[in-house]
C-alpha cells in the first residue's frame, strides 16, 4: 500500500528530517558519552541504540496511527547527562536511564499527560511551534553570511520551485545545494568515514539513590517538559490528534529495552516531525505518515552504520544543513504564525508564547519551549476574562 503512494517528496522529507535530527544535536550526544568515560565500543553502541530506538518507535507509531509521528532522543537530556557526569559513574547513569524510562512508561499508561495537553489552546500550540522552529528559519539567513554563494543558489532554486514545481521544491533545492557543494570542492579535504561491524554493548546498571534523584528524575522532567510537550503540540498544530499516551508509552518501553546499550531517553519529536507533517512532504495530510515511516527506516539504517555515521555527517557543510532545514520549515513557520495570530483576542498570549520560546530562556535546566507554554497559558487564562 505504501509503495503505490510513495512520492519523491516523502523521500526528501524523510532524508531532511534524519539529516536535521542528527546534525542538530549529535555533538551534544558525543559530549555526554565522553563525559561519562565510555569506551569507543560503548560510544558506538550508544549511537546504534539511539538510531534503532528512534527508527523502530517512529516506524511503529507512524504506520499504526497513520500520522507523521517521529520520535527523537532527548537533546536537553544529553546536555543534562554531560553536566551530571561528575557525580555519577557510567553504570549509575544506566540505572538512572532505566528509572527515567520507567517513569515515562508509567506516564503514558496513566494517561494524565494526554488529558492535560487537551486543555492547551490551538493558538498557543501554533505559537509554540513557530517559536521552536524560528531559530531554524533564522539560521538560513545567518548561513548567508557564511557561504553566500551556496545559500543564494539554494534560495533561488527554492523560489523557482515555489513558482513552477511546488511539489519538488525542497528536493530540487537539496540536490542543487549538493551539486554546488561538490563542484566548489567543499566536500574535499575531509576524512572519509571508517566502517565497522555494528555491535551493541550492554552496560550492567547500578542503582544509586543519589543518581536516581540527581540524574534520573531531572532527565524525566526535561524530557517531558522540553521534548514531549512541544512534540505533541507540533502534531496538533499540523491538524492531527496525536496518540499522546500511546506515544509516550512506546518511547518509555523503547528506553527500558535500549537503556543498557546507551538509549538513554526517547520522546516525541518536534522539529523533525514538523518537516514530515509539512504540506511540502505531501499535499494530502492523510498520507504524510509515509514520510515519517521512511524516516524511521532511515534512522534504523543510520543507527546500524555506527561509527561510520560520524564521518558522513562531517562531510556535510554546516551552511548546507542550515539552509535546507530552514527552507524546508519555512511554510510551517509561516502557517503556525498565521494560525497563532488569527484570533484577535488570543494574540497577546500567542505572542508571549512565541517571544518567550524564541528568547532561549532557561530555568532549572528546562528550556524556553516549556516556559513559553506556561507563560502563554497563564496569559490566556488571565486575559480570557476580558473577552
Amino acid at each position: 500500500m505504501i509503495r503505490t503512494k510513495l512520492k519523491l517528496s516523502h523521500v526528501t522529507a524523510a532524508l531532511v528530517a534524519v539529516l536535521v535530527g542528527y546534525t542538530s544535536s549529535v555533538a551534544i550526544i558525543l559530549q555526554a558519552i565522553e563525559a561519562l568515560g565510555a569506551t569507543t565500543l560503548q560510544a558506538t553502541s550508544w549511537l546504534i541504540a539511539l538510531g534503532i530506538g528512534m527508527g523502530i518507535s517512529s516506524l511503529a507509531l507512524s504506520l499504526w496511527y497513520r500520522m507523521p509521528i517521529l520520535t527523537a532522543w532527548s537533546t536537553p537530556g544529553a546536555a543534562l547527562i554531560a553536566t551530571s557526569a561528575e557525580i555519577v559513574t557510567l553504570p549509575q547513569a544506566i540505572g538512572a536511564f532505566l528509572f527515567c524510562a520507567a517513569l515515562l512508561t508509567l506516564t503514558g499508561l496513566s494517561g494524565w499527560f494526554e488529558r492535560l495537553s487537551a486543555f492547551i489552546p490551538n493558538t498557543i500550540a501554533n505559537a509554540l511551534l513557530a517559536g521552536i522552529l524560528f531559530q531554524f528559519g533564522l539560521a538560513t539567513f545567518t548561513a548567508l553570511g557564511q557561504d553566500t554563494a551556496l545559500v543564494t543558489i539554494m534560495a533561488l532554486t527554492y523560489l523557482a520551485g515555489r513558482l513552477w514545481f511546488v511539489r519538488y521544491t525542497v528536493p530540487a533545492t537539496l540536490v542543487v545545494g549538493i551539486i554546488w557543494t561538490g563542484f566548489t570542492g567543499t566536500f574535499s579535504g575531509l576524512p572519509m568515514p571508517s566502517f565497522s561491524v555494528p555491535s551493541l554493548v550492554i552496560i550492567t546498571p547500578e542503582y544509586s539513590l543519589s543518581a536516581l534523584i540527581g540524574l534520573g528524575l531531572p532527565l524525566y522532567i526535561v524530557t517531558m517538559c522540553s521534548q514531549n510537550v512541544p512534540g505533541v503540540l507540533t502534531l496538533r498544530a499540523a491538524g492531527y490528534a496525536p496518540p499522546v499516551s500511546a506515544g509516550i508509552t512506546v518511547t518509555g518501553l523503547t528506553g527500558l529495552i535500549l537503556a543498557p546499550f546507551g538509549g538513554y531517553a526517547f520522546n516525541f519529536a518536534a522539529i523533525t516531525a514538523a518537516i514530515c507533517a509539512n504540506p511540502d512532504a505531501d499535499h494530502d495530510p492523510n498520507t504524510r505518515y509515509i514520510a515519517s515511516a521512511l524516516a524511521g527506516g532511515i534512522y534504523c539504517l543510520v543507527g546500524l552504520a555506527g561509527a561510520a555515521l560520524l564521518g558522513f555527517l562531517a562531510l556535510a557543510p554546516p551552511a548546507l544543513i542550515a539552509t535546507i532545514a530552514g527552507l524546508a520549515l519555512l511554510p510551517t513557520i509561516g502557517n503556525s504564525l498565521s494560525q497563532a495570530l488569527s484570533e484577535p483576542q488570543a494574540r497577546d498570549p500567542a505572542l508571549i508564547t512565541f517571544l518567550t520560546t524564541v528568547s532561549g530562556l532557561s530555568f532549572f535546566g528546562i528550556g524556553a519551549a516549556f516556559w513559553g507554554l506556561i507563560l502563554g497559558v497563564i496569559a490566556h487564562l488571565a486575559l480570557i476574562k476580558r473577552c
